[in-house]
């Protein structure tokens, strides 16, 4: 049987965590205001435990 991974989960959680306050925030500035203009283009984080994919090997051939 494979080992649950409890960083992922965790990360899933953390992201949830950020779209409800995000929600939250916007509830509270616009009103129901759904669109996203607020001048920053979206960017991941850079602070992410887990990195998208790992370096190709290089081969010293």
């Amino acid at each position: 049987m494979a080992t649950p991974n409890y960083s992922y989960e965790k990360r899933q959680r953390e992201l949830a965590k950020k779209r409800k306050a995000e929600e939250k925030r916007q509830k509270k500035s616009g009103k129901g205001d759904s669109s996203d203009d607020t001048g920053a283009p979206q960017q991941p984080d850079s602070n992410s435990s887990a990195p998208a994919a790992p370096p190709p090997p290089s081969d010293p051939a």
